[in-house]
């Protein structure tokens, strides 16, 4: 049975894998869900969290980003995206858990998300997580040295839809003075062919989080 992919251009989270397996040349069909309207497949594959990414390999299914990335790594052993040394590995499972855990919550469902005093507050948040990446990023050109690796992957989503929300919510988050680095991270990472050629279209994107953010403002006014 071929490698399957259902997945979602709009998830932060399904972009992943889209990119690894390109980057380790593996041949895949992808099925594009739409959330708004479940399939059929989506709610058979994933009874439990029905969400994307989900990969089917050989007839079994594997469920949720970062366990779907170890998985391709572990299974197809080209162009390795995490390092054969066992404590490179830990911290690379830690940046992406880091990523998802503090990163995505302070920025989009902290800043992008939230009026007033709680969006103050959760700009604070991701500028303090922004600046650990910063700093880890010392004397390195990518998070996973000289090659796209785990970890790039893992935050990928930065190097394309900060500028989205930056643009939605009409507010900088990450400053090319304040995160250099960061900021020379999230231009070469998209700017890589396999990355720059599977980005969802930026119209449609800026759109749909636009009436993201309008509704959710606007569900926040009437319920005061």
């Amino acid at each position: 049975m071929p490698v399957v992919g259902l997945v979602v251009h709009e998830c932060l989270f399904a972009l992943r894998i889209v990119w690894a397996p390109k980057i380790k040349g593996i041949e895949y069909e992808t099925i594009f869900e739409d959330l708004s309207n479940k399939s059929p497949s989506l709610l058979h594959y994933n009874p439990v969290h029905k969400k994307v990414p989900i990969l089917i390999h050989n007839g079994k299914l594997i469920v949720e980003s970062l366990v779907i990335l170890e998985y391709i790594d572990e299974t197809w052993k080209e162009t390795s995206l995490l390092s054969e040394d066992l404590y490179e590995r830990a911290m690379a499972r830690f940046w992406a858990k880091f990523g998802d855990d503090k990163v995505v919550t302070s920025i989009f469902q902290g800043f992008f998300l939230k009026e007033g005093k709680e969006k103050k507050k959760a700009m604070v948040e991701a500028m303090k997580h922004l600046q650990f990446l910063e700093d880890k990023l010392k004397g390195k050109r990518l998070f996973g040295g000289e090659r796209i690796g785990f970890v790039d992957l893992a935050l990928g989503w930065l190097a394309n839809f900060i500028s989205i929300f930056e643009e939605v919510v009409g507010l900088k988050i990450v400053d090319e003075d304040k995160f250099p680095l960061l900021s020379e991270w999230m231009k070469e990472f998209s700017d890589s062919p396999i990355i720059k050629d599977n980005w969802p279209p930026q119209d449609k994107m800026i759109a749909k989080f636009h009436a993201l953010y309008d509704a959710t403002i606007a569900a926040a006014a009437a319920s005061k």
